[in-house]
Parts: structure tokens; C-alpha cells; sequence
């Protein structure tokens, strides 16, 4: 086994340990557990850049043009984004989601073809790490605005029903699940802007046009004016609770279906096999 191949099996092991902790913490309530997972983590994040390093010297590019180097980003940038946001929260319960998740997305890279898709010269620009890095930045703050939805619907619905032991113990007050709803939604929403904006600018350097009408770019659009909806209708309209975890949820499968049903079903100028043939 190479260097980089042990390297990435011990961060996916990092995440699962981490899971382990932060599930421990959401159900015994420990705090030590919490805590621990919190810096097993960040030892994950920083061994899981040192292999973004390895295979970026090793493809001679920014690694993110192959399904499975894209599903490993989105893992790091998702606990990048998780461990940023507990410096404010200190939620143990969303790190019970976020390790989980990108414990999931490792092994889903693990399991997916192991190719170096170079890019087409007419692709290579400074623009591309930097549409890339807004993009999936951007997707892991709505990965975790999901997440806080989720659990708020549960939340509430054991409050309505009255059941007021099992997991309604364990999950933090509508409040919070709200605030980190609307936190991550923040966050993610102008990352999204820049991601579309960069991709946009990187589009007329490679192609001498902002915009081709291609159908991930409708998709990333049709996302976009989702989530503005949400914003705005939190912003101005005062949408919050229910009504927001609700709209944030299905945004997020839209942003889903951009991101992996594009690339299967409906193909163009952003499907992985996309980058080098074009």
C-alpha cells in the first residue's frame, strides 16, 4: 500500500473513530467524549489535507476531477466546515452527524474507481481550485443546514406527540437547531454565489462565454434560487422553524441531484469524463 493510499485508510479510519465518540457523547452525554472526538477530528482534517497534497503532487493538478477525489473533498470541506461552526455552537449531536457522514463519503471514495482524470488544457486555470473550493465549501454548510432540518422536524414532532423521552432528550431545543439552520444557510449562501461566479469567469477563459445553458449549470442555478427563496424568506418574511427546516430539506436534494444525478443522468460540460475531453 502507497503512502497515499495508507494515509487516506487512516483517515477514514480518524472519521469513524470520531463518529464513535461524538454518537457516545449524544447518548451518554459525555463531555470528555465530545471533546476527544472534537480533536481526533481535527488530527482527521489536517492528515486528510496532507493527502489532498500527496495526490496533487501526484497528479499535477487540483485533485477534484474524479468522482472518487470529489466525494473526499466534500468529506474534508464538510468537517472543516462542522469543527469552524462547534467553535460557535458546541453541539455534540451535529458532530454525531457530520463524522458519520464523512466517514461515509471516505468509504464511497474508497469504494468508487481509483482514475486521474487530468484536465484539458483549455480547463487549467487558477480559477478552477478556486470555483471548486467556494462549490463544495458551500455544499457542506447546506450538507449541515440539512442536518440541523432533519432533527429539528424530529424534534418537533416529539414535542407535539408529547414524548418527551428517547431521542427528544438527546437532541438540542428547536431554538438552537434553528439558529444552526439559519447559521449554516448564511454561510453556504454566498459560498454557493462565489462558486457559481468563479465557475462563471473560469467558463469565458476556457470557452469565451459566462454561460452555455449546459445542464449542470441549470441545475446550480435552479439550487441557487432555492436557497435565495429560503434567505430571503427568512430575512424579510420572518420564515423560521418548521417552515424553514422543511424548504432547506429540499433544497438540499436539488443540490443533491446537481451534484450526483447531473454527472449520471443528464451528462454535459461538468461530468467527470467531461474535464478531459472537452
Amino acid at each position: 500500500m502507497g503512502t497515499m493510499s495508507l494515509l487516506f485508510s487512516i483517515t477514514t479510519l480518524i472519521y469513524l473513530v470520531a463518529s464513535i465518540l461524538y454518537l457516545v457523547a449524544m447518548v451518554g452525554k459525555q463531555q470528555q467524549a465530545s471533546r476527544v472526538g472534537r480533536w481526533t477530528l481535527l488530527a482527521g482534517v489536517v492528515l486528510h489535507a496532507t493527502c489532498f497534497g500527496l495526490r496533487h503532487s501526484t497528479v499535477g493538478g487540483t485533485p477534484v476531477t474524479s468522482l472518487q477525489e470529489s466525494l473526499a473533498f466534500f468529506a474534508w470541506c464538510l468537517v472543516l466546515l462542522f469543527l469552524l461552526l462547534d467553535l460557535r455552537f458546541r453541539q455534540s449531536v451535529m458532530g454525531a452527524f457530520a463524522a458519520p457522514l464523512a466517514f461515509l463519503l471516505m468509504v464511497a471514495s474508497a469504494l468508487s474507481p481509483d482514475v486521474v482524470v487530468q484536465l484539458n488544457p483549455v480547463l487549467r486555470s487558477w480559477l478552477f481550485p478556486v470555483h471548486i473550493t467556494f462549490a463544495f465549501l458551500g455544499n457542506a454548510a447546506f450538507a449541515l443546514s440539512f442536518g440541523s432540518g432533519v432533527m429539528y422536524l424530529i424534534q418537533n414532532r416529539m414535542l407535539k406527540s408529547k414524548r418527551f423521552t428517547g431521542i427528544y432528550q438527546l437532541l438540542p431545543s428547536l431554538d438552537v437547531l434553528d439558529k444552526v439552520n439559519y447559521t449554516c444557510l448564511s454561510i453556504g449562501f454566498p459560498l454557493m454565489t462565489l462558486g457559481i461566479i468563479s465557475g462563471a469567469f473560469w467558463a469565458n477563459t476556457a470557452w469565451g462565454t459566462y454561460w452555455q445553458w449546459d445542464p449542470k449549470e441549470v441545475w446550480a442555478l435552479l439550487t441557487w434560487f432555492l436557497y435565495a427563496a429560503l434567505l430571503h424568506g427568512r430575512l424579510t418574511i420572518g420564515w423560521r422553524g418548521r417552515k424553514a427546516a422543511i424548504f432547506s430539506i429540499i433544497a438540499f436534494m436539488f443540490l443533491l441531484f446537481t451534484f450526483f444525478g447531473v454527472n449520471l443522468l443528464l451528462g454535459g460540460y461538468h461530468t467527470f469524463e467531461a474535464f478531459a475531453i472537452l
